[in-house]
């Protein structure tokens, strides 16, 4: 498997900067956070967008996936959504990225949500075949769990639209890891990683300090033959205090390699 981060956990970090974080500490690639605050998303130009990517390739980092904040389950008018997915589709093409990342968001008592987000994504779908970018919805918020995820993917039936697994929101939704990817399996585009101390304290810990069932995953994983990308996402935005990520990085490698090496 390979091993990326995202850049969630550096905030505001230039590209050189963060080339230089994970070529130094032995990651393959990066997950870019999309959002303005951000040195990449979707409102940069066309000259930013290929100097970022020849940074990325000139230090052999892959950009493994643009992770936006489209909410496909949404309550709303469909055309805006469509349209920013296809915006952050774009991005990735020009990036080299193989993924997009959006997440559920459908509202508390919204009985249609499973049917709008599959909606929408059916409709993106051949946007993404075009130019070879796969959609991903994350197990998040509305549809934390495999079992949720597949009530939307399983109705839009297209290869390029699949699932990202972010194994926090699966265990929070107390659903075990072998559950989840017999759910997630034929969908599954990559694997978010993180530790926290508990459900609820859910400020990022080092890889291998928290409760989250890593080895458990990567073991459901390597069993099943899965030789995917391991994204580290550690939500330092979010949590001012938590220990900033850099100074954790090699450890993280070192505990996932002796996961995979383990479960081997």
């Amino acid at each position: 498997m390979k091993l990326a981060f995202s850049t969630l956990g550096v905030p505001g970090l230039s590209v050189a900067e963060v080339v230089a974080l994970a070529s130094g500490h032995g990651y393959h690639g990066v997950e870019l956070r999309a959002h303005p605050e951000e040195p990449v998303h979707p409102g940069i130009g066309p000259e930013e967008r290929a100097a970022a990517a020849t940074a990325f390739q000139a230090g052999g980092v892959e950009v493994l996936g643009i992770a936006g904040y489209a909410r496909v389950a949404a309550p709303g008018d469909d055309a805006a959504v469509v349209e920013e997915v296809r915006t952050l589709i774009d991005l990735a093409v020009d990036l080299g990225a193989s993924y997009v990342r959006v997440f559920p968001g459908g509202a508390e008592g919204q009985t249609d949500a499973d049917a709008v987000a599959a909606r929408r994504l059916g409709t993106v779908a051949l946007y993404a075949a075009e130019r070879d970018v796969r959609v991903l919805l994350e197990t998040h918020d509305s549809h934390r769990t495999g079992a949720d995820a597949i009530r939307i993917l399983g109705p839009v039936g297209h290869r390029h639209v699949g699932a990202l697994w972010d194994v926090m929101h699966t265990w929070l939704g107390g659903e075990q890891p072998q559950d989840t990817y017999a759910a997630l399996f034929p969908y599954l585009g990559y694997v978010q990683v993180k530790d926290i101390s508990s459900a609820e304290d859910t400020t990022p810990l080092a890889l291998g300090a928290g409760v989250l069932p890593l080895a458990e995953c990567v073991e459901v994983l390597t069993r099943h033959g899965w030789d995917g990308w391991l994204c580290w996402e550690y939500e330092k935005r979010w949590y001012e205090k938590a220990a900033p990520l850099p100074g954790l990085l090699a450890r993280g490698r070192e505990h996932l390699g002796r996961l995979l090496n383990d479960s081997a």
